[in-house]
């Protein structure tokens, strides 16, 4: 029976080992020098070459022309790959001196005392070494590498541990002062280029015709890994007779061609919102694994975004190059970032859900509809009269907002109907309120032109003018604007404790009774204290207002001071007050994930 692919052309020598060769040229020249260490942690991503260059370090140490004086002197350090020794250790046959374990399945304490006594004998010969590969470092118990501790600082002559990993940090959690006594090396990635470079050498030494987008392809799938790539070509010569195509790299690993996403990104540009679950559906009838689809669908839009920004698109074919150029001009680079950052947000979710299907239709849905969009100073100029003056009153951090925001799908009402249908708002209105057109909501912003949005006064227009009569609907009136005037002047928790209450009777004798919405002790005791701010301020506006009282007030003595307020609490109830007095600001605060700054 044949080898496989990825067995058959493993390497035999430190310089065939593709790109790995900052590891390969130091540990062939530590062989050629005698500066052998006794232990060794290969890192790195699967299937780059941990373990083939721990073989040919085995092999190099154990050949049995190591020491032939008639090699050529650039070989100096190399395994000759023929003899019995080099044979063997390189097709992993059982040999007395090289041992391989798998610590997946042996990662006990006891595998390691075990492990650890072996070692203690010497090498089969005088200028033999023995050399342990333990495979999956990283699943070795804390127990097992204590076990393994002394043994690794003083090991016995001629005894080299090597060990391969794809976690370093898991070692580094569990056995730190292992690092310590290794020599590590980490392995890189396989870039695109050098995994097509391999697969064309080894199809060539197969005799196999291939196309260099069908094995592009094979190389993208690979993720980096050489061993992947070697395996998946093949998967795809086992499907027929011997030749390496697009189609049939297509067929045999389950990929959406590129005409496809090239049609997806024309659905997209052109807002057929409607015809992405027809295309979802088709790709699950053809078996297409959705994961592998959304893969693709960001290295489409990575390759959009490339081209988008002037640069050329990197790893795809000539004919998709193509394509993208053509449809440079219907795609913004925000746009494309903001496509790529949804997907980024799914992937979690993706992996553990049972309803894949659902959610791939529901990002595509919300990718042809990026035209419901609108910019933060059209939603706060939207906000209507007072939005973008409360935003900057309240201290709304603009570093928060994002520059743009998915809109609701609701139908404009008309502005009658909105003041109509919100009691919160029409219960606290101001005098002369009922001539005024309310604000529209969030939810209607994205479905009215920017040039229908009619910015409203500031909120001083609505300043009391002096000398006002003292009458409750007078003060209920101005009662925002003592709120701001009080905040401006630096008295924030006497603002914020006013925000949370509201006058409720004036008597002949100028008297003013608030009361807070619910008990609070915070509030009452800074309202309490800013008592002579309070009426100073009203007396500016209202002459004949001679005293505040709170209503409701639990007195407290003197023994027990008030709790003293942290700016969390305070945060959180201006955060609360600003919801309840105006609920189209508290809508902007729920969508725009808002904050108060100080």
């Amino acid at each position: 029976m044949a080898l496989a692919l990825a067995r058959k052309y493993r390497p035999k020598r430190f310089a065939d080992v593709a790109v790995q060769s900052h590891v390969s040229a130091t540990l062939r020249g530590a062989i050629a020098r005698g500066r052998v260490a006794h232990g060794y942690l290969l890192c790195g991503p699967r299937g780059v070459g941990k373990t083939t260059l721990a073989r040919v370090l085995a092999m190099a140490l154990n050949c049995e022309r190591r020491g032939d004086a008639n090699r050529p002197a650039d070989e100096a350090g190399e395994p000759c790959g023929t003899c019995v020794s080099c044979v063997r250790i390189w097709s992993g046959a059982s040999s007395l001196d090289v041992v391989e374990i798998d610590a997946a399945s042996n990662r006990g304490v006891d595998d390691a005392r075990e492990l650890r006594e072996r070692a203690m004998y010497a090498p089969s010969g005088d200028d033999r070494y023995k050399v342990y590969i333990v495979d999956e470092a990283h699943m070795l118990t804390r127990e097992a590498w204590n076990a393994l501790l002394k043994i690794l600082e003083e090991p016995p002559p001629r005894v080299v541990f090597v060990f391969a990993t794809t976690e370093p940090q898991k070692i580094a959690q569990t056995a730190a002062p292992v690092l310590s006594r290794l020599q590590r090396f980490d392995f890189k990635r396989m870039g695109l280029g050098d995994i097509k470079d391999r697969l064309t050498h080894v199809l060539d030494e197969e005799h196999v015709t291939s196309e260099p987008d069908a094995l592009a392809m094979i190389a993208r799938a690979a993720d980096g890994s050489m061993r992947d790539a070697l395996s998946l070509a093949d998967q795809v010569l086992a499907m027929g007779d011997g030749r390496v195509d697009t189609a049939r790299v297509r067929d045999a690993l389950g990929l959406v061609a590129e005409d496809e996403f090239i049609a997806l990104l024309d659905l997209l540009a052109d807002r057929r919102a409607a015809d992405v679950f027809p295309l979802v559906s088709r790709l699950a009838d053809a078996g297409i694994d959705f994961g592998t689809f959304l893969t693709g669908l960001a290295d489409i839009l990575r390759a959009q975004l490339a081209v988008a920004l002037g640069g050329s698109a990197p790893d795809i074919s000539e004919r998709a190059r193509t394509a993208l150029q053509e449809r440079r001009s219907r795609w913004s680079a925000a746009d494309l970032l903001r496509m790529l950052a949804a997907l980024a947000e799914l992937e979690p979710r993706f992996r553990k859900s049972g309803q894949q299907q659902l959610l791939v239709e529901t990002l595509l849905v919300r990718l042809a509809l990026l035209d419901r969009t609108l910019e933060i100073e059209d939603l706060l100029r939207g906000l209507g009269g007072e939005g973008s003056g409360r935003a900057e009153t309240a201290g709304i951090r603009r570093d928060q907002i994002p520059a743009r925001m998915e809109s609701r799908a609701a139908p404009p009402a008309r502005p009658d109907e909105r003041i109509r249908d919100d009691p919160a708002r029409s219960s606290r209105s101001r005098p002369g309120a009922d001539q005024a057109v309310a604000a529209p909501p969030v939810a209607i912003l994205a479905d009215r032109p920017a040039s229908s949005r009619s910015a409203a006064p500031p909120l001083n227009a609505n300043a009391p003018e002096r000398s006002l009569p003292l009458d409750l609907s007078s003060v209920a009136g101005c009662w925002d604007e003592l709120v701001t005037r009080l905040r401006t002047d630096g008295k924030r928790v006497l603002a914020s404790a006013l925000s949370r209450a509201l006058p409720v009777a004036v008597t002949a004798a100028g008297d003013v009774s608030i009361q807070l919405d619910e008990a609070n002790e915070f509030f009452e005791h800074a309202i309490e204290t800013g008592r002579g701010d309070i009426q100073a301020v009203l007396r500016e506006w209202f002459p004949s207002a001679a005293r505040v009282q709170l209503r409701g007030h639990t007195a407290r003595g003197a023994a027990s001071p008030p709790t003293r307020l942290t700016d969390e609490m305070v945060r959180t109830e201006r955060l609360t007050a600003l919801r309840k007095r105006d609920p189209l600001l508290g809508a902007a605060i729920d969508a725009l994930d808002l904050d108060v700054l100080d």
